[in-house]
Parts: C-alpha cells; sequence; structure tokens
C-alpha cells in the first residue's frame, strides 16, 4: 500500500544497492519487466519503436529493446542525447546491437508499438525540442504505447502535466507506485498501471518510513468498529447530526441515515424549531432533538455521550450557524465532522480553528471539495508547485485536522503528515448528496472507536465503493444502503 516519491524511490534504490543487488542488476530487472508486460499485452505487435532518454530510464529501455529483439521481434531504438559515460544506462546501451537513430528522424508508425523510455518519474521540467516533437507525433498518430514507469511528461511527484505529455495504454513501475501514477492528471494519462517486481526487499520500507499510501482495506480493515454480544446502542457510538432550516433539512437526514447505516448504534438529529415538523415527518429510528441555541446542542451532546457530531450538510451561514461552529469547537471529547455550510463559515473567520483551545480540541475532520478548500485555505489552493497531497497535508497541519480533500483522487491527510490517496472513485458519486453521505459515515465509524485518519481513509473507500456498485442512475438516498453492504462485507472477513 505505501507510495513512494521519487526522491524516496533513488532512496530505495540506493539501499537496495548497499544490501547487495547494484543498481545495474535493478536496471537489467527492470527492463526484463518492461520486455515481458510488452509480450503479454500486446501480443500483435512484433514490430516495437523504443524511445530512450540519457538517464536510468533510457537505460530500462535498451534492456527491454535487447530482450525483445533475441525474441524475435523487430525493434528499433531512438535517442535524444547519450547517457554519461560510464553510467549504467551507458553499459546497457553499448550492449545494444543495433542502429540508434535520432528523435528528430523518429516517424512514429500506427502499426508498431512505442515503449516511451524517455523519462521517468523525477521529471522536473516541461519537454522541449524534440523529446517533445516525437511525443506530440506519437500522440497524433495514434499508436499504441508503453510507458516506462511514468508516461514522459507527466510529473511522478505530483502527477501533474509538465507542458505536455504522452497519454499511455499500459506503464509499467517498478517496486511501488508513485504520486503520480494515482493522481490527476498522471493518473488518467498511465492506462493501465503494472507493478513490477525488481528485486528491491520490502525491508527497506522500515528505513524510508513512506508516510504516503493508496488507501484500501488492508490500511484500516483491522480497525473497523465490530460490536461485541454485550454492546448496547450508545457503546456503539452515539452521532449528532445538526439539521438546516425547515427547505434544507434534507441532507442532514441523509447524514443522519449514513451514520447509522454505517454502524452507529444512536443518530440524532439535533434539529432548530422551524425544521421540527420536516423532520419529524421523515425520521423513523433517528431520533429528533429540539435545539435553539449552542448552549442546547452543547448540553445535550454532554448529557448523551454523543461521540462525534456532523455539522453543515445543510446547515446554514448565518450568525446563529456561525456561533453554533464556534460552541462545538470548544467542546471536549465529541469529534467533529465539519463539512460544507460549516466550512464556508471557517472560512468566513479562520480564527474559529486558529484560536480554538488546544485543552479542550476535539479531534476534527474536515471534507472540503477543491472549491471549497480554495476559500478556506487560499494561499495553499493558489500554489501551484504543490501537489494535492502536499495541499491536504499543509491544511491538515494548519488546522490540527484530518482533511478529506475530496475529488477523482480523494486524498486523506492527518495532522502528523500520514496521507492517502483513494483510487476505487467513481464518476457515479458526482450527485448532489453524495457528500453529505460520507460525513455521515465518518462520523459513524468515529463513534465506533476508530482513529479520525482510519476513520476518515476507511469511509471515502466505502462511500467510492458503494457508488462504484451502485453505477449509473445512482442517487444519494441510496449511498447509504450501498456502503452498508460493503462494510457488512469488509466486517465479517
Amino acid at each position: 500500500m505505501q507510495i513512494l516519491d521519487p526522491q524516496e524511490m533513488n532512496e530505495a534504490d540506493r539501499l537496495a544497492a548497499a544490501g547487495g543487488v547494484t543498481t545495474l542488476q535493478l536496471m537489467r530487472n527492470a527492463g526484463a519487466a518492461v520486455a515481458r508486460v510488452a509480450f503479454e499485452r500486446f501480443p500483435d505487435h512484433s514490430r516495437i519503436d523504443v524511445l530512450c532518454g540519457p538517464g536510468n530510464n533510457g537505460g530500462d529501455g535498451f534492456v527491454a529493446a535487447r530482450l525483445l529483439r533475441q525474441s524475435g521481434c523487430d525493434v528499433r531504438v531512438w535517442q535524444n542525447a547519450p547517457a554519461r559515460p560510464g553510467s549504467d544506462a551507458d553499459q546497457v546501451a553499448r550492449e545494444w546491437d543495433g542502429d540508434v537513430g535520432t528523435l528528430a528522424e523518429f516517424q512514429p508508425d500506427v502499426r508498431a508499438l512505442v515503449i516511451d523510455a524517455l523519462y521517468g518519474a523525477g521529471l522536473s521540467r516541461a519537454l522541449a525540442g524534440d523529446d517533445l516533437a516525437a511525443i506530440q507525433r506519437i500522440r497524433q498518430n495514434g499508436c499504441r504505447v508503453l510507458a516506462v514507469d511514468l508516461p514522459s511528461g507527466v510529473s511522478g511527484a505530483t502527477g501533474a502535466v509538465l507542458g505536455y505529455a504522452l497519454k499511455a495504454d499500459c506503464t509499467v513501475t517498478f517496486f511501488r507506485k508513485k504520486p503520480g501514477h494515482l493522481l490527476y492528471p498522471g493518473r488518467e494519462l498511465c492506462g493501465a498501471l503494472v507493478l513490477a517486481d525488481i528485486g528491491i526487499s520490502d525491508a527497506v520500507l522500515h528505513l524510508i518510513k513512506p508516510g504516503l499510501w493508496e488507501n484500501g482495506p488492508a490500511l484500516w480493515q483491522p480497525h473497523l468498529p465490530k460490536p461485541n454480544a454485550t454492546a448496547h446502542k450508545y457503546r456503539r457510538g452515539h452521532v449528532a447530526v445538526l439539521s438546516g432550516g425547515a427547505t434544507s433539512s434534507g441532507a442532514a437526514r441523509l447524514a443522519a441515515e449514513a451514520a447509522a447505516r454505517a454502524g452507529a448504534g444512536a443518530v440524532t438529529v439535533l434539529s432548530p424549531p422551524a425544521a421540527l415538523l420536516p423532520n419529524a415527518a421523515h425520521l423513523t429510528a433517528t431520533m429528533l432533538r429540539r435545539v435553539e441555541d449552542a448552549a442546547a446542542a452543547r448540553t445535550f451532546i454532554g448529557e448523551r455521550k454523543v461521540a462525534s457530531v456532523v455539522c453543515g450538510p445543510g446547515f446554514g451561514t448565518g450568525d446563529w450557524h456561525g456561533s453554533m461552529v464556534a460552541s462545538l469547537l470548544r467542546v471536549n471529547e465529541t469529534a467533529l465532522v465539519l463539512d460544507a455550510d460549516a466550512i464556508t463559515l471557517l472560512a468566513r473567520d479562520p480564527g474559529l480553528l486558529q484560536d480554538r483551545p488546544t485543552e479542550a480540541a476535539p479531534s476534527i475532520v474536515l471534507t472540503p471539495h477543491e472549491g471549497e478548500f480554495g476559500r478556506l485555505f487560499p494561499d495553499l489552493a493558489a500554489d501551484t508547485a504543490l501537489s494535492k497531497v502536499d495541499r491536504a497535508r499543509l491544511a491538515a497541519r494548519r488546522a490540527q485536522a484530518v482533511v478529506i480533500l475530496k475529488g477523482p483522487d480523494t486524498v486523506v491527510a492527518a495532522s502528523d503528515g500520514r496521507a492517502a490517496i483513494n483510487s476505487n472513485g467513481t464518476v457515479w458519486l458526482a450527485t448532489a448528496g453524495s457528500g453529505d453521505v460520507l460525513a455521515g459515515i465518518v462520523a459513524a465509524l468515529i463513534a465506533g472507536g476508530m482513529p479520525p485518519f482510519g476513520a476518515a481513509c476507511a469511509a471515502v473507500w466505502v462511500h467510492a465503493e458503494a457508488g462504484r456498485e451502485e453505477g449509473f442512475g445512482l442517487t444519494a438516498e441510496d449511498l447509504p444502503q450501498a456502503a452498508r453492504r460493503v462494510l457488512a462485507r469488509l466486517i465479517s472477513r
């Protein structure tokens, strides 16, 4: 599940070499993996053009080219610049016994497979000159492309396109995935992703200590709440959801139902007087409580042992709502999941987060989409040098909260630097009310005893998996039951 940035991957190579696997052997293993994937994924392409850069990525390409030619393929190699004399890439290039053309001469043939071994995950500048022209010709021609490590032009650290990038049908990478494989737009440009073992021991990870993971059950499944035979409803966790006014109370009910379906033993909607009738008309298993002000909400939370509170879905952004959020930020031992309108209120008054007393600070999970993130953390959003992971991490540290930065590549970050990239997102979740359901699932898992970071990661993955399973025509009302089915399978394993 670990993800390594380009610097960490370089360190993994170095540690492997110190442990007895030379960098030359790693290059030979990587090139062999590329050749194997070319055979397995593109069996109908006996003609292959290999584009090699001057660095290690190009060295992988030369190894693959030699092995593919030995296997009977018609292979041609094209290079933009020679490798540094005496380097591993220079040695394997000398082992190639065929001609090497220049990229300026290269003309792609739609019948041939292109192996892109120009630049890997460490690229930090925009492509130019013959590199750029060759990639543009490939994209215009429509050739099938196998990328080595990452499609050239994509940043391995951020997933950003550095000016212009190749679009691959398949990408083979080594040892561990990189951020650019999972963050958009890089994720879309990689095509099918193959992770190859090239002989680096997993033991090096204990020295590197990566703090970034691909989100999935292996990361948090052992910590999912599993009630025992003696548990009662409040031991399973009590979630409170603050409702908006009479015409916007549906969002709170969605969050409440999601919390109940995600395992909370008790869920109460805290409703302003004007919304009592519509809430009462729709709620059954969920309890309802009238709250006229922040003091009443705090009293209920304390007396009824509420473990987590959802605030924001359809809530409102007036003075009354601002006072409620400010009050909640000073409640002891109750986690807060702040979404939608609550984030708008925090953006309007950043001091609410920054000035909260540390001795009474609750655990907080913020769930912004990109627009909300930009309003809450405008300086971070405007910094184009930061990856989505960087932005989420810095925001989490500043807010001393868990941040769920939503999108097709949702990132979950904790204030201590841990982060996870979600990879099972689906377009079907782009529907009104979807985020309200996510907030409810997060709150239920925290109320059941999961730490906020693990609960946020689990909720994001379960929410996405539910959306994938429901598919076309999904509405937010479908999600709580779908999420319940996903969680039931995970808990029963």
